[in-house]
């Protein structure tokens, strides 16, 4: 990092206001709030992404953090040594660590790398594609420290493209700029294939949606494909093909994705093209609510339903609104499942917890006029691990129902 508070001797110290818990963060929470900080001018007037020394109130260390005055967030753990240097190095240890758990996982170099807070890398989100990895530095430390977390990154992992993917609310709530940029090694050349239980999808690194593909649902798709031999498969929210190619790749009879983007859809097509059974597979595109309720209207039925929509509560302040979608999509969706047939609804809303999007879910089916039984729950995989201590880590949850006959 080029910033001056690089050098241990010369940073600066943030100090915890006396009431604040300083416990959690001796336990392992890796975050300190706005309003648990002495904000002293001097505090206030560290650049973004700035390093300094961590003390509780009684004026003992707790860690090196950076700081960012302007977030909410206004400081992240990132080592408990609070004289750590914080070079390529550093980030060579800590993706190192990262990628030994992934190459024992996966047979392929096809997954997320390195999940933020949970790997150690606060804001910093690192999904491989093969030879090419796509990093998202959502916090204003890693957009300082890109050069040495790049340098790093290829050491490391061997990948000869680093795609830098600066979009997203995390970005906008550091005060950070939107970018998409090749910050290492040529720009992919179209399309990147990824093998994914049994099909191949098709991920877009430059335009796509976040880094190009969700690998937290793998192993949600690998549950749906159990159900889906013979099945006629309904996709809503799909994206790339998703859950869909993951079925048709289980066996499914067939299999309609819905999404309101048609270059997701095309390249849907194309994943169904490459796993060699384009003739199962249908789009749709459209607004999924919209879709869902036309659905219901022409009398379609599914033996398999699933619906995998967009974070409807990315924060408390949108948390009941998007309790209402979730019961909506789920009233929507009931009536299309034919009797006994199975309905898998998602959420990546970490301020929606698993009871509360549970109870919105069960509110949906009832009223959709159906009943059923929750037989599976499932979470993001192994490679998107949880930090115990930080409930935000822990944010994707799949219901699976049968539902009645």
């Amino acid at each position: 990092m080029t910033d001056e508070t690089s050098s241990p001797r010369a940073r600066p110290v943030v100090r915890l206001k006396p009431r604040a818990e300083a416990r959690a963060i001796r336990h392992g929470f890796p975050w300190v709030y706005g309003d648990e900080l002495v904000t002293d001018r001097r505090t206030m007037a560290l650049s973004p992404g700035a390093l300094a020394v961590l003390e509780d109130g009684e004026r003992r260390p707790l860690g090196l953090v950076t700081v960012n005055p302007g977030s909410k967030i206004i400081a992240r753990m990132l080592d408990r040594d609070p004289a750590a240097r914080i070079d390529q190095a550093w980030f060579e240890a800590r993706l190192a660590r990262a990628a030994a758990l992934r190459n024992r996982l996966f047979d392929a170099p096809f997954y997320r790398l390195a999940h933020a807070e949970a790997d150690g890398l606060p804001g910093i989100v690192i999904d491989r594609f093969g030879e090419v990895a796509v990093v998202q530095p959502n916090a204003a430390w890693a957009e300082a420290a890109l050069p040495d977390l790049v340098a790093a990154l290829v050491a490391v992992s061997g990948v000869r493209t680093v795609v830098k993917n600066g979009q997203g609310r995390a970005r906008g709530l550091e005060g950070l700029a939107e970018e998409m940029a090749v910050v290492h090694g040529p720009a992919p050349q179209g399309p990147v294939p990824v093998p994914m239980n049994g099909a191949t999808y098709m991920a877009d690194l430059m335009g796509g949606q976040k880094t190009g593909l969700f690998y937290d649902q793998r192993p949600n798709h690998a549950f749906a494909a159990r159900l889906a031999r013979g099945a006629r498969v309904l996709d809503v929210f799909s994206h790339v093909g998703g859950f869909a190619l993951a079925t048709l790749a289980g066996g499914a009879e067939s299999a309609l994705a819905v999404d309101a983007s048609a270059p997701a859809l095309a390249l849907a097509g194309q994943g169904a093209a490459a796993s060699g059974f384009s003739e199962r597979l249908a789009t749709r595109q459209g607004d999924a609510f919209e879709v869902l309720e036309a659905l219901g209207a022409e009398g379609a039925r599914f033996d398999l339903v699933i619906c995998d929509p967009p974070a409807f509560a990315p924060a408390k302040p949108a948390l009941e609104a998007g309790l209402r979608a979730y019961e909506r999509i789920a009233r929507l969706a009931a009536p299309l499942v034919a009797p006994g047939g199975f309905l898998v609804l998602c959420s990546c809303s970490h301020a929606a917890d698993l009871q509360a999007f549970r109870n919105a879910s069960a509110r949906g089916i009832g009223r959709g006029g159906r009943r059923g039984q929750i037989i599976h729950t499932g979470f993001a995989g192994p490679d998107h691990p949880v930090l115990p201590q930080l409930a935000e880590s822990s944010y994707l949850k799949a219901l699976v129902f049968r539902l009645d006959g």
